[in-house]
């Protein structure tokens, strides 16, 4: 008879576990700038990684919205087999001085859309890489807002701010932070050529996914983490019931 209860238990803390993994799982799957830092005043390489989220739709456009309170002088896409990129610019309404020069207009927006038969298809992503710069000396941080669009139209939209010491927002824009140059003044000429060592130009691809120091793995291990010990937990508080349960059994009998 008391077996019946203790299935019962069993089975309500594996539901848990399950529930808080499959809640969580989705929250790793944003999109994201790689490397997530690089230095003031230089130029960096970054892919824009967009995975794909549906589980019957596939992405077949990205827009990126560039920030115009910190202008970025140089913006250029690396040619993707398959993908037609469009960039659209905006007038300043205060020029910004690059190498001496006065520059009046600046990157507002990449759009990403893909040709016939391109697509990331559900359980994919895809890398989509941009050089810019010179990066703004006077912010730490700069958001990049961006909309996901699937090809039965759902368009997901990557703009919400995070803040601190509030929970992270549903779609975080993606964001890069900036940091203190390591000697020097972090100018100079090189396109692409970054300060961060993980904005290295890769190869294939291969191996960036994994090698990228974004800072959004470290977010990701200590969701992780915490993920796994809720369930430690869940599951370690009905084995524990369970052992009350059955020493208040034994002592009864």
């Amino acid at each position: 008879m008391r077996s019946l209860p203790t299935r019962r238990l069993a089975a309500v803390a594996l539901t848990a576990a399950a529930s808080v993994v499959a809640l969580a799982g989705p929250a790793f799957a944003h999109v994201t700038v790689n490397p997530g830092s690089a230095a003031q005043g230089g130029y960096t390489a970054v892919d824009f990684r967009v995975p794909n989220e549906s589980d019957t739709a596939s992405t077949v456009k990205l827009e990126v919205n560039l920030p115009l309170d910190h202008p970025l002088a140089s913006v250029r896409t690396l040619p993707m087999p398959g993908w037609t990129a469009t960039v659209e610019k905006s007038k300043l309404d205060k020029p910004i001085k690059v190498h001496g020069n006065d520059v009046n207009e600046a990157v507002s927006k990449i759009t990403w859309t893909a040709d016939a038969g391109t697509k990331v298809a559900p359980g994919q992503f895809q890398e989509f890489r941009v050089s810019l710069g010179p990066l703004p000396a006077d912010t730490d941080a700069m958001a990049f807002k961006a909309l996901q669009t699937y090809d039965n139209g759902d368009i997901v939209r990557w703009i919400d701010e995070s803040k601190d010491g509030q929970p992270e927002p549903a779609h975080p824009a993606p964001v890069l932070k900036l940091t203190k140059a390591a000697g020097g003044d972090g100018h100079g000429d090189s396109h692409g050529v970054t300060a961060s060592p993980a904005a290295d130009t890769h190869g294939d691809g291969s191996d960036h996914a994994a090698a990228s120091g974004d800072g959004k793995s470290s977010d990701s291990t200590a969701r992780t983490l915490g993920v796994v010990g809720i369930v430690v937990g869940v599951i370690g508080t009905a084995v524990g019931v369970l052992g009350l349960r059955r020493k208040s059994g034994g002592s009864a009998s």
